[in-house]
């Protein structure tokens, strides 16, 4: 599509979400809240989400119906749960002893770019914090994605009738979209909203449109030998199996104190790891990256299928739920250091944890600065040196790290699929994407008693200890 097409395709959706955008700004706080159970439901209903499920893997190839299914249901969910009682319509905070009052204001029309790996958790988490801050949105879709999301739409829209709900509030570009659409619909959007492919995140911020873009995924998990085993090793099989390692959230590398490695390998054989050898993880390494980056054919498949991709044959590879190579390297040249998008886990051996930290330091140096960290077993005086000492902003502390990155109901991070690295990883923003991302703030300002500090009040200990 031309340029100028694109264009006018996209201005008539733009005019279209602004004057629904107008009349929903009107709504109040209850009936806001009645749209956003609408859009939840939409995605909720079982046998709508499983539709949406199986609609997913079969046109995108990736991943699994079960834990599509889990994943749609899981995180709206916990989003509903997130926003429940949560007031984003007028006065949001008053407060007498500062004289500011803050009133909750939409922040427009919404364009979401989002990614193949979940083409209905995505749109439908953006839909509903979108609506909650009063706004109309705009979906984006991968080309793969397209058909998950429009089928999506359908949902929401029949149950935005219910409750009197502008269809317009939530639209989507022609299928299968392009990359003219794209960039037409984030210059003329209010906000981007852009999640996946780091292509799409640079486009985004220099769309001239404020965005809010994520940084890209290459999660390490250090085990100490205070670590439980069998418990580690769960939790890690759980986070790097489930979806066929669509997140971004999922473990991609092992730094593994050498005292706890022996128990470790065994717990991890026994939730279904295959430690490969030195011939068969060059036979991987062959099939599993083109160019330094994970090959199409092989992103978010099974271990067994990806097994075959490799040449590897056998029982223990039919069998297997993910893989396991040792590393040693990190850079291009040693692409299992990087991200992978399947069930393939490098494990790094290291001596203590001093020379973990510095083995993650390495890690996301080279990928994945800025996202988050996860260590099983350790001490209090290890957790606070990861969150002071590596450039993260989560410190998974044992738990699933995929499952709990996103928010979980045992932790008490917001509910997403979208989750900001800070300025190590790019990205305007440190924290989960939640609905007050959606919103502008206005702050009425009233005078209060003058509180102007003394000189010497601030400066007496200064003086004291460096002079006047």
């Amino acid at each position: 599509m031309s340029g100028n097409n694109a264009e006018d395709v996209v201005n008539s959706l733009v005019e279209r979400a602004r004057q629904a955008q107008a009349v929903f700004e009107r709504w109040t706080q209850g009936q806001v809240d009645a749209a956003v159970d609408a859009a939840a439901w939409a995605i909720l209903e079982p046998r709508r989400n499983r539709e949406l499920a199986e609609l997913a893997v079969r046109d995108t190839g990736l991943g699994v119906v079960e834990d599509k299914f889990r994943k749609n249901h899981r995180k709206t969910l916990g989003l509903l749960g997130d926003l429940k009682g949560r007031r984003t319509v007028g006065i949001i905070a008053d407060d007498p002893l500062s004289g500011i009052t803050e009133v909750a204001r939409p922040v427009g029309v919404v364009a979401a770019i989002t990614p193949s790996t979940n083409p209905g958790a995505t749109p439908a988490n953006n839909i509903i914090n979108a609506l909650k801050g009063r706004n109309a949105i705009i979906l984006a879709p991968s080309p793969k994605g397209a058909s998950t999301c429009r089928r999506l739409l359908e949902f929401v829209h029949a149950e935005l009738r219910k409750v009197g709900a502008p269809l317009d509030l939530v639209q989507q570009l022609p299928p299968p979209g392009s990359k003219s659409l794209v960039q037409a619909l984030m210059r003329q959007a209010d906000l981007v909203v852009a999640t996946g492919s780091q292509a799409n995140v640079r486009a985004a911020y220099a769309s001239g449109t404020p965005a809010l873009g994520v940084g890209a995924g290459n999660v390490a998990v250090i085990v100490t030998a205070a670590a439980d085993p069998a418990l580690a090793a769960e939790r890690i099989a759980a986070s790097k199996t489930f979806d066929n390692a669509t997140s971004c959230s999922s473990e991609n590398s092992l730094v593994v104190i050498e005292a706890a490695w022996p128990a470790l390998r065994a717990a991890l054989q026994g939730q279904g790891g295959v430690l490969l050898d030195a011939a068969a993880k060059r036979q991987l390494a062959a099939s599993l990256f083109s160019g330094g980056k994970p090959a199409p054919s092989a992103v978010a498949r099974s271990a067994p299928e990806i097994a075959v991709l490799a040449g590897l044959t056998g029982g223990v590879y039919a069998s297997a739920r993910f893989l396991l190579v040792e590393e040693q390297g990190v850079g291009p040249e040693y692409p299992f250091s990087g991200e992978k998008l399947s069930p393939v886990l490098a494990v790094y051996r290291v001596p203590d944890f001093a020379a973990a930290l510095q083995q993650v330091n390495r890690l996301y140096e080279y990928q994945g600065k800025g996202h988050s960290v996860g260590i099983q077993g350790g001490s209090s005086e290890e957790i606070r040196r990861l969150a002071e000492e590596l450039p993260v902003c989560r410190v998974i502390v044992d738990q699933a790290h995929c499952y709990a990155v996103g928010g979980a109901f045992d932790n008490g991070l917001p509910f997403s699929l979208s989750m900001g690295c800070g300025t190590w990883g790019g990205n305007g923003f440190s924290d989960n994407l939640n609905y007050r991302h959606f919103l502008n703030i206005t702050r009425i300002v009233r005078p209060i008693p003058a509180r102007q500090p003394a000189l010497e009040t601030l400066l007496g200990d200064y003086w004291q200890r460096y002079g006047q």
